[in-house]
């Protein structure tokens, strides 16, 4: 069975539980739309981008006109696009889904050039601009594009406990479910219309029994690094034929593949990448972990910590910043690596426990990358330094006093 949950849903629940979210890159839409002709909002399915456009559309000192090109009626009315799009240059058209009409992005880029004003256009998809094929070369210097990730843990704090925000994840209707139970048919659904549905649509071209495999053994080695030759062979498939699915998950916002850091350093390096699912509540999802409890038991604990901490950091680092790992078969290993021009910034161990403690290989790690800004993210109520370059700190401390430092 599967249960359809719509953004008029989101909207009742959240107004069911007097819930108000405010996204933390609203304000920066609105500056942009002040600027340039098209802004494209980007993120995985359900994420919210409907609901957000939606505000923004209050916002814009014009009016404008919503349309969904997942509804055959409002494509329908695209048959001649320029006939159409022409008769409302005075409003900011909004366009949910472009990755269904690709063939629509050199028609903007025409209507653009004859009247090149700000926020003309809204776009909305659900992949990476390069996914979406012909956007990037066909609206270069026209449109800006943010990424809507799933609610992060600042948005939603003084709405819900952390913990639960781990254990469930960051998208809107299985975080604000009213159970336990409905939060797991939202994720158990969004994961099977995904495999069956969705991905096909932007483009991958893979069967559901290979893809929902993937899936299962990506969960399985969340926070490990990976071993090409051994998941290839599992799925029964080349490996170029791997790594083309895994840059299009991580193109769609599913997966996140953390390279290793190991530019000009002498010493022998591992140069897999690491692979974590981005959203937790899927992870769970995926291995079955139905309660917090069973989380607490579960092995894989300590590597969903992890990802978890490293998808909230990523939220609120400018572009500018890089995100790597480090390993050398020389003793040296860190969970995190912050770089800015490929220079290490600040080495970060993330540990799901209340006592940390330096190990010898984020010490080695300091050492090979000088980094004077090093820290222990972890379960604490205050910082304190545990060592010269070393501080503990737990996630909400790091990002609103930390990282606007490095």
């Amino acid at each position: 069975m599967i249960i359809y949950f719509t953004v008029n849903m989101l909207n009742l629940i959240l107004l069911f539980h007097g819930i108000m979210i405010e996204r933390l890159i609203k304000e920066e839409l609105i500056e942009l739309l002040g600027y340039f002709p098209v802004v494209g909002l980007i993120g995985s399915r359900q994420v919210g981008k409907t609901t957000l456009v939606k505000q923004l559309a209050n916002k814009l000192n014009k009016k404008t006109k919503y349309i969904d090109l997942e509804k055959p009626e409002d494509l329908s009315r695209l048959a001649e696009p320029s006939l159409y799009l022409r008769t409302h240059t005075d409003k900011c058209v909004i366009l949910d889904e472009i990755q269904r009409v690709p063939h629509l992005f050199p028609i903007l880029r025409a209507l653009i050039d004859e009247q090149r004003t700000p926020a003309r256009f809204i776009i909305t998809g659900s992949a990476t601009p390069d996914l979406i094929r012909d956007s990037s070369e066909s609206l270069a210097g026209r449109i800006a594009y943010k990424e809507l990730t799933p609610m992060n843990l600042f948005e939603v704090k003084d709405k819900i406990k952390f913990e639960e925000h781990w254990f469930r994840g960051g998208y809107p209707l299985a975080l604000f479910a009213p159970s336990q139970k409905l939060s797991k048919a939202w994720l158990d659904n969004y994961i099977q219309t995904y495999v069956e549905r969705d991905l096909p649509l932007l483009g991958l071209k893979v069967s559901p029994t290979t893809l929902r495999n993937l899936w299962s053994m990506l969960a399985h080695i969340h926070g490990n690094i990976l071993n090409m030759n051994l998941l290839s062979k599992s799925l029964e498939i080349s490996i170029p034929t791997l790594k083309r699915y895994l840059h299009f998950l991580s193109e769609a916002f599913l997966i996140k593949i953390l390279e290793p850091y190991y530019y000009n350093i002498k010493k022998r390096l591992v140069k897999s990448p690491k692979i974590y699912i981005r959203d937790t509540g899927i992870l769970h999802a995926i291995l079955g972990i139905h309660t917090q409890i069973q989380l607490q038991g579960h092995p894989i604990i300590g590597h969903s910590w992890e990802g978890y901490i490293i998808e909230q950091i990523y939220t609120h680092c400018h572009p500018d910043f890089g995100f790597c790992y480090y390993r050398t078969h020389h003793g040296a290993e860190c969970d995190l690596i912050l770089t800015k021009a490929n220079t290490p910034l600040a080495a970060i161990e993330i540990k799901y426990t209340s006592s940390p403690k330096v190990t010898k290989g984020l010490n080695n790690s300091i050492a090979d990358l000088k980094t004077s800004k090093n820290y222990i993210i972890c379960i604490t109520d205050e910082d304190y330094p545990i060592a010269a370059n070393i501080t503990v700190c737990n996630i909400f401390s790091f990002i609103k006093n930390h990282l606007q430092t490095l």
